[in-house]
């Protein structure tokens, strides 16, 4: 395996290459020819890099066939235009090419950087300089580069399982993929597996309710599905949305998953039972049991198969080998709604949604004959209850269940929970009789080496929350100065970071009026930085200044989240203690703050 990053400047290139098998370096810096020869030994391994499948691999492919990269790097980063639209000649140059990058999910390099607690650096060397690079310069930029590559093997170890799992995947299936196919995404590994052929159809909105579901109650939400149906207007019909109270919460009824929660909500289970309902693969059992699978698929009974011997190996504790099966099973739904795939079958998606949604409010309507039924959330695949301690409830809880279960095809899964804190449906903490803990939204998710972002704050909420150790205690207890980091990165839209100086407020006559005024003034003369990602930590000294982001058009505006007086350290970061003036008070008032919005009011 190679692990590879170009930098590409105006009269100059380079590329650090690491190959992992050989324990070697390489760099080459401004030679084809070096490169040619270093691409045509290597061309049958696997060249791994981040974000190589949007820029790397159309450099390389470029200076492969003498074409000039600063213009494949224009075409990309200033023109945003995707890198194969540049030559049809890419297509001549085989790549084995696997890209780490997980798209709408990471935040860069940078951010795992600082997750990891390692140097986040940032390259000194301007890419729009005018001239040849200086040796010094060349050097420099090579010291980058090897860093962006090795802290890219970083990312890749704590992601081997995905890169096994499709590993996997190309094996179990030699029929419909190849090694060739490394690079393909999963959706479009699942598409070739069940041989998909791009069909065009102008059904999109012939919608129909499946005749399992009973609605009675809340038959509104069916008649605002099929007001849509027979419509041509994409925008006009995935724009409609419809707000309606469903048993207690007002749930949002639109072209996504049910998604509704009561707010500031916790309870502790004293005199309730609290159960989380799930539909065990929904939207695969929607698909196989309701003939709702992508119709373009040349081999149905495949999907099936699969879905078969997931189950199987479920059942039998094989975690590792369910994982390839996985990808083609929970990945199958997006497909089809992907208008590049070949997969696409928008109908199929849109009642594979609709369908669902409405399964879940007929559950809901059955189960509010329970007396003392309380809803508590519902969320794409299942539910949230409450009902009375009593065996009563359960059994008509049971029956119902059982009973929707039959009519609809589906199969339910039951998990008892003990006590549940919800701030809304996306953020939440509950804990099951077995103990386990399920934490979901930004302000209590379990975090990893490569999302490690305010991690005090996380640690004092959730210990507070499953465990009652106070806020204060936490925070005041911790030395570890990783604990505390903040890592903030700017966009494209934004020149620069500015760290320095401060807002500060003031009383003076209004001139126009003669009267006292409070008016503010900023303070200070803040320091431009070199870096556009930076760990930030909260800091006791006020001649430590703010942090501040520099819109193209030169306005300023505070970095959300950070605090007043912070001081930036993106050195290494692992086994560094507090130092005197980390403001450990500043991650107290944040996490009161974040904690009041589960209803626990604590410290203010």
């Amino acid at each position: 395996m190679l692990f590879f990053d170009f930098e590409v400047f105006v009269k100059d290139w380079l590329v650090v290459i690491l190959d992992m098998n050989a324990r070697k370096e390489y760099i080459i810096v401004n030679s084809p020819d070096e490169l040619k020869a270093f691409y045509e030994k290597h061309k049958n391994d696997i060249w791994i890099g981040f974000n190589n499948h949007h820029y790397d691999d159309y450099i390389l492919k470029g200076i492969l066939c003498d074409m000039n990269p600063k213009e494949i790097n224009d075409h990309i980063i200033v023109k945003e235009q995707a890198g194969w639209t540049f030559s049809n000649l890419f297509r001549s140059i085989p790549l084995l090419s696997y890209d780490v990058f997980q798209a709408k999910v990471d935040r860069g390099l940078k951010f795992f950087e600082g997750s990891l607690g390692n140097m986040v650096k940032e390259s000194s060397i301007p890419f729009d300089i005018p001239r040849k690079l200086t040796e010094a310069e060349i050097q420099e930029t090579i010291k980058y580069c090897r860093h962006d590559v090795e802290q890219t093997v970083e990312v890749f170890i704590q992601r081997k399982a995905d890169f096994d799992a499709i590993v996997s995947l190309i094996k179990m299936f030699s029929e419909s993929l190849s090694i060739k196919d490394i690079g393909l995404t999963k959706a479009q590994m699942s598409a070739k597996i069940l041989e998909c052929k791009k069909v065009s159809r102008n059904d999109e909105f012939d919608l129909f309710v499946l005749p399992c579901i009973d609605i009675k109650k809340y038959r509104k939400a069916i008649d605002f599905y099929m007001s849509m149906k027979g419509k041509t207007n994409q925008k006009e019909v995935y724009s409609q949305k419809l707000n309606m109270v469903i048993s207690g919460i007002v749930h949002n009824i639109s072209w996504g998953g049910i998604h509704a929660g009561k707010e500031r909500y916790m309870n502790l289970g004293k005199g309730r039972q609290i159960w989380h309902i799930d539909v065990a693969s929904f939207y695969p059992r929607l698909m196989i049991f309701h003939n709702l699978l992508t119709r373009n698929s040349s081999k149905p009974d495949k999907f099936k198969m699969i879905y078969d011997k997931r189950i199987e190996l479920k059942h039998a504790g094989k975690k590792k080998e369910q994982a390839p099966l996985k990808i083609v099973i929970n990945g199958t739904y997006g497909i089809s709604k992907a208008v590049t795939s070949t997969a696409y079958d928008p109908r199929n998606a849109n009642l594979i949604c609709m369908n669902g949604q409405l399964m879940l409010i007929d559950l809901i309507e059955h189960l509010e004959k329970i007396d003392g039924f309380e809803l508590i959330q519902s969320n794409t695949d299942g539910l949230i209850i409450s009902l009375p301690d009593t065996d009563e409830a359960f059994e008509q809880m049971d029956d119902i269940c059982f009973e929707w279960e039959k009519r609809c095809n589906m199969e339910l899964e039951f998990d008892e929970i003990t006590s549940i804190w919800e701030k809304d449906v996306n953020n939440y903490v509950f804990i099951f009789s077995n103990g386990k803990v399920e934490r979901k939204g930004a302000y209590v998710k379990e975090l990893s080496a490569l999302d490690y972002d305010l991690p005090i704050v996380n640690k004092a909420i959730v210990d507070r929350i499953t465990k009652g150790i106070p806020i204060e205690r936490t925070i005041r207890e911790c030395d570890d100065l990783k604990e505390f980091q903040m890592i903030k990165k700017i966009s494209s839209k934004y020149k620069c970071l500015l760290h320095g100086g401060h807002w500060d407020s003031y009383k003076a006559i209004n001139p126009s009026s003669g009267r006292l005024k409070t008016f503010t003034r900023f303070i200070g003369n803040p320091t431009k930085l070199p870096e556009r990602c930076v760990r930030v930590f909260a800091s006791v000294n006020e001649s430590d200044g703010g942090l501040w982001k520099i819109k193209k058009d030169g306005s300023q505006a505070k970095v959300e989240g950070t605090p007043e007086h912070c001081f930036i350290f993106n050195e290494n970061v692992n086994d560094v203690k507090v130092p005197a003036k980390l403001d450990k008070q500043w991650y107290m008032n944040t996490a009161y703050d974040r904690i009041a919005g589960f209803g626990i009011n604590e410290g203010r």
